[in-house]
């Protein structure tokens, strides 16, 4: 991949975590994280995966 290929992937997934963060952010705010932990700890899986995945196109953008 390219660097612009690497960024524009980076820029994706950064739209992916604010989204996610914001739901969690909701979740948490209305006690929906306790009424539906299964689905809470889905987001949290959604979160950690686009983290690590923007995470190692970066360090592959910066080789």
């Amino acid at each position: 991949m390219t660097v612009d290929e690497h960024q524009k992937v980076i820029d994706e997934l950064q739209g992916v975590i604010d989204d996610t963060q914001h739901t969690i952010d909701r979740f948490e705010a209305t006690g929906m994280d306790e009424q539906m932990p299964e689905d809470y700890d889905k987001l949290l899986e959604i979160l950690d995966d686009a983290v690590t995945q923007q995470r190692a196109h970066t360090l592959a953008m910066l080789s």
